[in-house]
């Protein structure tokens, strides 16, 4: 239905089946039309000039930080910080907030279902700090217990940061109950929303989670645009994360005073393309509805549950119940490398799918393997998708020698 608005996926002269979602998504013509047309019209330096073309560059970008505030329901359209993606929002939130509130013996707490750039600045600070990183784990199908929950999150937890979708299991962590557990000890909740915002509506206020990050680049918008919500009164007393151009309000030789919100998070020339480009995504989104969306990746994601699970050599991670998943599916192929199943499947059927860690080693330690193979799905997916997928599967042991 919205497949012929991606040029890439129309191109006869290479059908690709781009299952690799995941880690970046597709683009429809009308955020590549929207990114053309601010260079042919509207490009100057947003906020730095008093003539036209600054002043239309200084509304689209504006425009845009009040679709976002709208799109995951902001308070206020301040507490939207443009960074260039969901990495730099962490460790904006590590270095800001994390080293200047963190002390000796504090707790951090995530799980063990996160993505390394929701690892890596926690290590960082814990490090610095001499705090403790402590792990929530999961069952073997992902999901995190009420009684791992309120064993880990304790009087002593100052951070707790949590994925809202794992990028390997697709399975949704429990947010409410882990936000409300953090606050009731006064702990302050991260939320690492790359695979949730492209895929779930969201409402950070009805969440009540205090800071909510995410790339454009996962739901249709341009590579390197990104972005961080915060509540407005943490935003407030936290230091710049950057310091130079635009983020001041007043510099001497030896001092300086800081920009209000949002500009004290934005150092520097801001990507203004790639807002307009993810203010056009979040239209198109919007036009095709999240009802839409979940529908069609819960329908493709049954059928390629179904379909994988009938094969004998293959291995699935994560619920065994596909409802439960939202547009990841992670398996392996007996006796086949993940790395040789991808380049295998590239070769002969043109499909598009990952391999490896996933930036997620300590979850595949903990589920026992090095690396698997990862579907992900977008509601631009078809079942013809996951049957030329299937059919290419069936195929990879033959290939690779074995008498199946």
């Amino acid at each position: 239905m919205f497949r012929q608005d991606f040029p890439i996926l129309n191109d006869i002269n290479n059908p690709v089946v781009y299952l690799d979602n995941g880690a970046t998504t597709q683009k429809p013509q009308a955020v590549i039309n929207a990114v053309r047309d601010y260079y042919i019209a509207e490009n100057a330096n947003p906020l730095r000039g008093l003539y036209s073309l600054s002043v239309k560059a200084t509304e689209a970008y504006e425009k845009a930080r009040q679709s976002v505030a709208k799109f995951i329901n902001a308070k206020e359209s301040c507490e939207i910080i443009f960074t260039r993606n969901t990495t730099e929002s962490l460790n904006l939130i590590a270095y800001s907030y994390g080293m200047s509130k963190i002390q000796e013996n504090d707790e951090i707490v995530i799980s063990i279902l996160e993505h390394h750039s929701n690892i890596l600045p926690w290590q960082m600070v814990a490090k610095a700090k001499k705090a403790t990183l402590k792990y929530m784990y999961t069952d073997v199908e992902g999901n995190i217990s009420d009684e791992e929950i309120l064993s880990k999150i304790t009087e002593k937890t100052k951070i707790v940061s949590i994925t809202q979708v794992s990028n390997v299991l697709g399975v949704k962590t429990p947010l409410e109950k882990i936000i409300k557990r953090a606050h009731a000890v006064g702990a302050i909740v991260v939320v690492d929303g790359a695979q949730g915002a492209p895929h779930l509506a969201t409402d950070v206020q009805k969440l009540d989670c205090d800071f909510y990050a995410f790339s454009g680049h996962k739901m249709l918008a341009p590579m390197g645009i990104g972005v961080l919500y915060g509540k407005k009164s943490l935003l407030e007393e936290m230091p710049p994360f950057l310091r130079g151009g635009e983020m001041i309000d007043m510099v001497t030789e030896q001092d300086a005073t800081f920009a209000p919100l949002p500009e004290k998070f934005e150092a520097g020339t801001p990507n203004v393309s790639g807002a307009i480009g993810l203010k056009a995504a979040i239209d198109y989104l919007n036009n095709v509805g999240f009802d839409k969306i979940e529908a069609q990746e819960k329908e493709l994601m049954d059928l390629a549950y179904t379909e994988l699970a009938k094969i004998p050599y293959v291995t699935i991670y994560g619920p065994k119940n596909p409802a439960l998943r939202y547009g990841v599916l992670s398996f392996n192929i007996e006796g086949v490398h993940p790395h040789d199943v991808s380049s295998l499947v590239d070769y002969h059927g043109n499909i598009a799918l990952r391999a490896g860690h996933h930036c997620a080693q300590p979850l595949l330690k903990f589920l026992k393997t090095p690396s698997t193979n990862r579907i992900s799905f977008y509601f631009y997916n078809t079942k013809e998708d996951v049957y030329k997928f299937i059919e290419q599967i069936k195929q990879v042991r033959k290939w690779m020698g074995y008498n199946d």
